[in-house]
Parts: structure tokens; sequence; C-alpha cells
């Protein structure tokens, strides 16, 4: 039994907010202290077979942590400690905001799942910017950029623009998110004309490398078109996917019924095949997000197309050493196949 077993009991009789703000305030206390460098010594795996090459950016392994963990980017170099190989933080949004009313987090421990309509809380593209610029990350930081919900959707350009000007400094890649389903009406920025629009004005400020994030809620034609939008516009990545709003028959937890977006062990196949589809007709990488929580999910995103996966809810469920075990695994499952990296894996079901 780890440490993390001996815990959870303990964190999950606490409001789940409550759980992740004390997880955040000990990552924050063990962040650049000598503590952190023997976290890092216990959870790093260290090999150059998992090292991946993807949107300009290096990764150490594929294992990265999805936006939403880390919204105001308190602690990545701590999250790096854990081990894992890059950090999205945010959604970030050009004016702070406080997020949906309370309680608007929710557990589904029977299903490994959990429901969030937390609603872009966050400090604010001015402060998170600042924060960026003077944190020296030692793993890639990604950007993760939200609408505000004060600002009508016909301005959202000048929205996305002005969060991006405040944190390119401090950020490696940058996701344009446009569907987060607890933002009122911020899918519908997902037709064709908003999201080319959006996304070409920061490609004219310079926004580079720059990824969309999908939602899995999108009809096929939809997201065909996205798709197309990738291509044409050259963009260097696409994040597959967000949270769903969709309840499948097979939970049994009792927050299931609670407004707000589906992480987590049940939408990993669904979250699977969207990365296959994206990687069907794009010729960018892919970063594989949703219901990862073991090497053997990882894997699946990888051979299906993910260039590296991310993961919210499999810390949540799995404890601190969930990057360790999943590059263990990794390299466990990269030697049965015969391959000589994660990289000679990326589509190899395709």
């Amino acid at each position: 039994m780890t440490v993390y077993d001996a815990a959870k009991p303990v964190l999950f009789r606490v409001p789940p907010e409550t759980a992740h703000r004390t997880v955040h305030e000990l990552l924050a206390a063990v962040q650049d202290t000598r503590l952190e460098e023997l976290v890092a010594d216990h959870y790093t795996v260290v090999d150059s077979r998992l090292r991946v090459e993807a949107f300009g950016q290096t990764f150490r392994n594929p294992v990265g942590v999805a936006a939403g963990f880390d919204k105001n980017a308190e602690v990545p170099n701590a999250l790096a400690a854990l081990g894992f190989g890059h950090v999205e933080v945010g959604g970030v949004t050009a004016e702070p905001q406080a997020g949906n009313p309370r309680p608007r987090l929710f557990r589904l421990p029977e299903d490994d799942a959990l429901v969030n309509r937390m609603g872009f809380n966050n400090d604010g593209a001015d402060v998170i910017g600042e924060r960026l610029a003077d944190t020296d990350a030692r793993v890639p930081v990604g950007v993760n950029l939200g609408k505000s919900k004060s600002t009508p959707n016909d301005e959202a350009e000048a929205d996305y623009l002005y969060t991006f000007e405040r944190v390119r400094a401090g950020g490696d890649y940058f996701v344009v998110n446009v569907s987060s389903p607890n933002t009122p009406g911020l899918r519908e920025l997902q037709n064709r004309d908003r999201l080319e629009s959006i996304l070409g004005t920061l490609q004219d400020a310079g926004a580079a490398p720059l990824l969309v994030k999908l939602s899995p809620d999108l009809p096929i034609p939809a997201l065909e078109e996205v798709c197309d939008i990738v291509s044409e516009l050259g963009l260097d990545g696409v994040v597959a996917t967000n949270t769903t709003t969709d309840r499948p028959d097979s939970l049994h937890g009792t927050a299931a019924d609670e407004e707000g977006g589906l992480s987590g062990a049940p939408i990993e196949g669904e979250a699977t095949d969207m990365v296959r589809f994206v990687a069907e007709r794009t010729d960018v990488p892919v970063v594989g997000v949703g219901g990862v929580a073991d090497a053997e999910g990882a894997y699946r995103k990888i051979r299906n197309g993910a260039s590296v996966v991310q993961l919210y809810t499999g810390l949540v469920f799995e404890g601190p050493g969930v990057a360790r075990d999943i590059n263990r695994g990794l390299l466990e499952l990269l030697d049965r196949d015969g391959f000589d990296s994660v990289t000679e894996a990326v589509g190899a079901d395709l």
C-alpha cells in the first residue's frame, strides 16, 4: 500500500475541490525546495526511449498533466517532479473569474470519473502571465486559452488575443479551448467561420505552436470540418478531447446526473476513437486526453496516433505515482512489441 492509498479515504471524505486545494498547497510547499529534488528522484523515469519530439517541443516522456489541474500555473515544477513530461496550465481567460457556484466538482468513485462545471475559474491573464514569465519550468508548459464568460462571442477574437499576449512569454505551446461545456455559448465557437477567425487572429499575432482542443460531443461532419481547418491553417497540433456532456448508461456514481463535463474511465474508449479519427485526417501531432490512468490506456492512445497523452482524473484516483507507473509500463509494452521508442509506436494501429 502506498502513502496515497492510505491518504485517499481521508481526501475522499472532504469535498473534491477542498481536497484539490489541499493537494495544490502540498505541491506548492514542495516546489523549488530540496524536497522537490527528492520527489523527482523517486517519481521520475529517465529513459531515452520515452523521449518525444512534437510541435517543436522535446518531451522527456509522453505523459502530461491536462489543463484544469494547475489552472493558475502555480505548481508546474512540482508536477514535473512527480514525473510528468509536460504540464498544460489554465484555462486562462483575459479577465479573472470566480467560476461557477460551488459545488462544481463531483467524484464518481464507482466509475473512476469526475464531473466538473468549474467555469474557467482562474486568476486572469495578467497575473498568470507574470507568474509564467517568472517560472523557470523544467518541462514544456502549455497554456490553455479560454474565453472570458463576460465577453460576447462576436468579440471572442480580441479576448483570446489579449490572453495570448499576456501569457506568450511563459508558454511553450498554446491551446485554443472552444470546447469546454461549462462556459455558456463557448462551443458555438467551434463552427468554421468563428474558429477560423479566432485561430487566424492568434496566428497573425505570432501564436506558435498553436493547437486546438476538440469536444468529444461534436458530430462527425463538424469534426471533419475542424480537421480541414487544422490542415488549411497549418496548425501545429490537436488536443483530443475535452470532457463530455454525455452520460453513458454504465455510470453508477450518484453524481452522474450533475450538470457539467464528465471525465475519466467512462470516456476512455470514446477519447481514443477521437484520437484515431483526428490522426487519420491530419498530419499534425495529436495530444490524447480522456480516461488515461495506466500504461495500457496511454499505449492505446499512442498506437492510435497520439504523440503525447495527458491526464487529470487519473491523477485524482491513482495518486502521485501515476506518471511514474505509466512510464514504467510503457517501457515494458515497447519491449513486448519490439519498438525502440515511443515515437516508433505512435500510430502503429492506424
